[in-house]
């Protein structure tokens, strides 16, 4: 898999003031194209931060972005790096200006020039894309929190890029929001070979990823796949950070001495190796 993304000894700080600490610690790290990876980690720990690298909103104080070769402290790639990934935010509201669902979809693309009659296509096959179709008639203010996430998801989409980064964008959404979101960026990713990022706090949304990179105080803590990951549950929790609930149920019930698989990630397997572990016991 081609390196997109590639990290190199990255500092940032936000005032440049020695007396400031680094938001961003000698970060290293590689995202190959067409793949997921969720970011996580606590409030603070460089998350978010990392993400606004990704498309030239913050620039390392030291150190090195490249996006797919590109370096992101040459201005004059600037134009060519935020066609490439687009970046989602946290709170949907700030990202739809529109009054109509389709003319909002269409908004990054005329700011970049795409001749109208491919906007059209555009802006249907994107909204198409999010299941969203439909309301493209609407008005954003009429919609749910999660169908806002998806409008703007697919404005980002109509754009072509290569990579969207989505910073926490389930963070102000109740389950079904969220769950609609997810599915959504999975789809993108499975069936368009998006390179997908995907920052967040929330266990159960990394566990979908391919990979999971672990943020802390600005440096790289740990990363691997989820089950690598959240096999290390003691470790997580020395740095403060959560596990799934159904990873965290099978530790518990292992350390009261039940005899349960290293890892557990979602409900069915949790499920399963109770059930298995019943079995074995004939209690069931």
């Amino acid at each position: 898999m081609k390196d997109f993304i590639e990290v190199k000894n990255v500092y940032f700080q936000y005032e440049e003031n020695e007396n400031d600490d680094y938001a961003l610690n000698d970060v290293n790290m590689t995202i190959g194209k067409g793949e997921f990876v969720a970011i996580v980690g606590h409030n603070g720990s460089g998350k978010s931060t990392l993400a606004k690298h990704f498309n030239s909103i913050y620039i390392p104080t030291s150190g090195d972005v490249f996006i797919d070769d590109l370096n992101t402290k040459d201005d004059e790639h600037l134009y060519d790096i935020r066609k490439k990934v687009g970046l989602v935010l946290q709170n949907p509201d700030n990202q739809i200006v529109a009054g109509i669902v389709e003319e909002d979809v269409a908004f990054g693309c005329e700011n970049i020039g795409v001749p109208s009659e491919e906007i059209r296509k555009r802006v249907d096959a994107a909204l198409k894309a999010v299941d969203m179709y439909s309301y493209r008639t609407h008005s954003p203010d009429k919609l749910s929190g999660g169908q806002k996430q998806r409008v703007a998801i697919a404005g980002i989409i109509a754009m072509e890029p290569e990579c969207i980064v989505l910073d926490e964008p389930t963070a102000m959404l109740d389950p079904q929001g969220r769950d609609e979101v997810i599915n959504t960026v999975s789809e993108l990713n499975k069936k368009m070979g998006i390179t997908i990022i995907l920052i967040t706090h929330y266990m159960e949304e990394a566990v979908l990823a391919d990979r999971v990179i672990v943020m802390d105080s600005g440096k790289v803590l740990t990363e691997g796949t989820p089950r690598e990951v959240f096999s290390n549950v003691e470790l997580l929790k020395r740095h403060r950070l959560d596990v799934p609930q159904a990873t965290e149920l099978i530790y518990k019930l292992s350390g009261c001495g039940f005899e349960f698989p290293e890892c557990v990630l979602n409900e069915e397997e949790c499920v399963s190796a109770i059930v298995s572990y019943c079995k074995k016991q004939k209690k069931i």
